[in-house]
């Protein structure tokens, strides 16, 4: 019956008969026919057909939800039991907000030396995508916003707090400032993430608190397309201080905090919230954790309360 629950996941992630055997890895009479065994053994119609995949019945939307869970715990438990023999292997999958992608390797590097039979994947997407992802089994782990978004059912560890810097030219208008305000940053043309990101939602509610509507001249969903107009000198961009640190100096550019209000967010990791976790998404919390206490050198509570308004 698990492998009836799979196809009907496989389905509602492509919305399509054909890209979902393609995934499963059996040809489309294959899943076709499983789903109406899986239909059969319940006595219920699950999803609507014609000519194509119409979508599912609320029948069907209802075994969905279970099937996530059915699904979620058989693999844990597979996982669990391979893990006693062997130790923790196996595929980690890990979506992120792109303002959070240079901490990944903060967790994979020590993981890695930790459990080396497990490989990664690396996923950049929206904070939105991130938990469709994990309620779909699609990832197994996200860094994301966690005071700006509905988080839902997840173990949740929060890492750092996200504060924001003028990423421009040298020699500019507010070269040799120790900071600027967001009303100032407002009058200066930008390239900023595009408007599903949350990043740029929180930028686009500074500028407009600051009187200004925001008008970027360059819009990307890639960090890197931002940097590298950026380092022509003739673009500036809003970035989150921890990637600018970690991009580190760049000729010819200043990282200028941007203050009044000095605002910052909470990054950290979500995991689906599971009793007993899988092992792998178990250390991976532990490793969080771990970084956690390394990052803050004392509480996130603390940190805010030193002038940072969250959310």
């Amino acid at each position: 019956m698990i492998d009836k629950l799979d196809f009907l996941l496989a389905l509602s992630r492509e919305q399509h008969f054909g890209r979902a055997a393609e995934t499963c890895g059996v040809t489309q009479q294959t899943l076709s026919a499983g789903v109406k065994s899986l239909e059969d053994r319940l006595g219920v119609r699950l999803v609507q057909r014609g000519s194509r995949f119409q979508g599912f019945t609320p029948e069907g939307e209802r075994v969905l939800s279970w099937g996530r869970r059915i699904v979620a715990d058989a693999r844990a438990m597979r996982e669990d039991v391979a893990t006693l023999r062997h130790g923790p292997a196996g595929h980690l999958r890990i979506a992120a907000i792109p303002t959070a992608l240079p901490m990944v390797a903060s967790l994979t590097t020590p993981y890695r030396a930790r459990y080396p039979d497990v490989r990664f994947s690396v996923e950049s997407t929206t904070s939105t995508a991130i938990f469709a992802l994990l309620e779909n089994l699609e990832a197994d782990a996200g860094l994301t916003y966690l005071d700006n978004e509905p988080l839902g059912r997840v173990t949740v560890v929060p890492l750092y707090q996200e504060r924001y810097r003028l990423l421009t030219a040298a020699g500019g208008a507010y070269d040799g400032r120790d900071a600027v305000t967001w009303a100032e940053v407002s009058r200066i043309p930008l390239c900023l993430l595009t408007p599903d990101m949350q990043n740029r939602r929180i930028i686009d509610q500074q500028l407009r608190a600051s009187g200004s509507e925001p008008a970027p001249t360059l819009e990307s969903n890639s960090m890197i397309v931002l940097m590298s107009h950026v380092r022509t000198l003739q673009w500036a961009t809003i970035m989150p201080a921890i990637l600018a640190d970690t991009l580190g100096p760049m000729e010819g550019v200043r990282a200028i905090p941007i203050v009044a209000p000095d605002i910052c967010h909470t990054i950290g990791l979500v995991a689906p919230k599971q009793e007993p976790g899988t092992p792998m998404v178990s250390a991976l919390i532990g490793i969080a954790r771990r970084l956690a206490r390394s990052l803050a050198g004392g509480s996130l509570e603390a940190e805010c309360r030193q002038g940072c308004l969250v959310g």
